[in-house]
């Protein structure tokens, strides 16, 4: 897979400029912007995301997501909206593979799509379907990656930088050039083998923590998730419930 990677100065989100400038007249391109600096950085919902100047990736990508394949058969009709959380974990574990590496230590994914080393947060994702009928025809992949950044100012609880854990400042450029090759490597790994990379790298998935949800704080251990996306916790009592997202969180 190949990328138009464009270079801008400033932009209020990177995600609102690929869908005003790229996506008209994208054609089947799949494109990238990376941004010295956003003034509107967000995560999910109304989350914002702290990022200094020339210091950190802040980019987005435009996909244009294919049916992935079943055994030895290749389907290029576009990816079901139902079939959405396949690009979420192909992110994820780009992402992780690409650090990896880097970092020397493991790199997981907290559900259902923050990257942490450790307890603290390195990278978040944010993602936005365009749909045709029941047909995902355009994804738009915001991702803001801590890589020089050593000063956090914000409330953000547990931000963690590339330099933080390495010592020394990295090569942004060659960074992002590894994960889009990540990337185009995962887009194109059939659904169970990417579910199996995803479900390895989740985060706190062994013994029992403390989550929350709206009937209060309690433990449980990570059971699985689901194809859909959704995740399962196993209570204290022996009860599996199911949980999409932003219906439970990590208590950290």
């Amino acid at each position: 897979m190949e990328y138009k990677v464009i270079h801008i100065d400033e932009t209020d989100s990177t995600n609102r400029w690929l869908w005003n400038h790229v996506l008209p007249q994208a054609a089947g391109v799949c494109a990238v912007v990376v941004a010295e600096y956003q003034t509107a950085g967000k995560g999910c919902g109304s989350n914002s995301w702290e990022s200094e100047r020339g210091q950190n990736l802040t980019f987005s990508v435009l996909l244009h997501p294919k049916e992935m394949r079943f055994g030895a058969v290749a389907y290029s009709t576009r990816l079901p909206a139902d079939c959405q959380f396949r690009i979420s974990e192909a992110v994820s574990v780009a992402l992780c593979k690409t650090l990896e590496p880097l970092l020397g230590e493991p790199v997981e994914i907290k559900w259902p799509n923050d990257i942490y080393v450790g307890d603290r947060k390195i990278c978040g994702i944010l993602i936005e379907n365009r749909l045709k009928g029941r047909l995902i025809t355009d994804s738009i992949v915001g991702i803001g990656l801590n890589v020089n950044q050593t000063e956090f100012r914000s409330d953000a609880p547990n931000p963690v930088s590339v330099a933080q854990i390495v010592g020394h400042e990295t090569d942004r450029e060659a960074l992002l050039k590894a994960f889009l090759q990540q990337l185009s490597a995962t887009m194109e790994m059939e659904p169970e083998p990417l579910m199996g990379a995803y479900r390895s790298r989740l985060y706190r998935r062994e013994g029992r923590h403390r989550f929350s949800d709206s009937g209060g704080v309690f433990e449980a251990q990570v059971l699985n998730v689901l194809d859909d996306g959704r995740l399962v916790l196993l209570n204290s009592d022996g009860i599996a419930r199911m949980y999409a997202f932003k219906e439970v969180q990590y208590m950290i």
